[in-house]
């Protein structure tokens, strides 16, 4: 039997063989010429997740001009959360593409010599990975690349100034808002989903993982604006699984101690706050006048939408 991480590339091996391997259900196809054994069941994101590396993995093994892979699929490659996941493959390349270039791979010209290896393959720095997509992505996907690099160390001031340098100039002024409104306090794409839609409305930058104190205990809300008393939290469905957080981890126990920081939180504030779940995704528009509802007619008022921000897509 093959290694989970094995990868097959047509080219070095008898095709019949291998589609011999893959009609009997033994090998996948990961892109056009190259397989990979069958591997085992998987959640459906990190089914995806390993998908799409493999994509890049192949593609490093196929591509014959020197390349680096950058965009979504080195934020992927980094290991950053992802709104939605690259359905193609990015690199950069030293020369135009050419037209027959294949369809599931995005060539832009120009490859760095500053870049770092990851799994074995070549890629962008961090902070080059975020300022690229920053400039090429939904603004709501680029956040939170932005967000995960700032928790892991990047350097916003550093990435600022690359986003600076002399370079193509569309956009650039949706860019520039994501690298300054990156916040390191966002602990998941959800997150940072209900602070791009507070945002986009207008409202004041909230406070990510706002600390509240009850009774000398210290506990955290995901994000809020304090001065206004309105808390946030997203329930990531995660939660009620048990095992999900290690071995030990109980599900009813953590619903249970949930109930007790909320009640607490209420208790401290006056106000008890606002939830959100995956089930609030598809409807943003809804989500944001739930969120916006929490505020003072006062506040609502003086609110209006960045035209920069586009309502968030679905995600994956």
């Amino acid at each position: 039997m093959l290694p989970e991480d094995t990868l097959l590339v047509a080219r070095e091996h008898d095709r019949h063989v291998l589609r011999r391997a893959t009609a009997n259900g033994d090998l996948e196809r990961v892109r056009r010429g190259a397989y990979r054994p069958v591997g085992p069941e998987q959640n459906r994101h990190a089914a995806a997740r390993r998908l799409a590396t493999d994509r890049l993995r192949a593609v490093h093994r196929q591509l014959r001009a020197r390349h680096v892979f950058s965009h979504e699929s080195a934020a992927l490659l980094w290991g950053a959360p992802l709104w939605r996941l690259p359905q193609r493959v990015h690199v950069l390349v030293p020369s135009s593409p050419s037209s027959r270039a294949a369809a599931d791979i995005v060539r832009r010209r120009g490859v760095p010599d500053e870049h770092v290896v990851l799994r074995a393959l070549p890629v962008t720095t961090l902070r080059r990975t975020v300022v690229d997509c920053a400039l090429t992505l939904h603004p709501l996907d680029a956040l939170v690349v932005a967000d995960w690099a700032l928790g892991r160390g990047m350097d916003r001031a550093a990435a600022l100034d690359l986003w600076a340098r002399p370079r193509r100039r569309n956009g650039t002024a949706r860019a520039r808002w994501v690298l300054e409104h990156a916040d390191a306090g966002a602990e998941s794409p959800w997150e940072t989903w209900v602070r791009y839609l507070a945002l986009r409305a207008g409202l004041p930058r909230p406070r990510t993982q706002l600390p509240v104190e009850v009774d000398g205990r210290r506990y955290r809300v995901d994000l809020g604006w304090a001065e206004e008393k309105v808390l946030v939290e997203f329930d990531g469905r995660v939660k009620d699984v048990d095992g999900s957080f290690g071995a030990g981890y109980d599900a009813d126990h953590a619903r249970f101690e949930d109930k007790v920081r909320e009640d607490a939180i209420t208790a401290r504030l006056g106000v008890r706050p606002l939830r959100f779940t995956a089930k609030d995704g598809p409807d943003p528009a809804a989500a944001t006048a739930a969120l916006l509802r929490a505020f003072r007619p006062a506040v609502r008022g003086s609110l209006r939408v960045n035209p920069l921000l586009p309502l968030p897509g679905a995600s994956f």
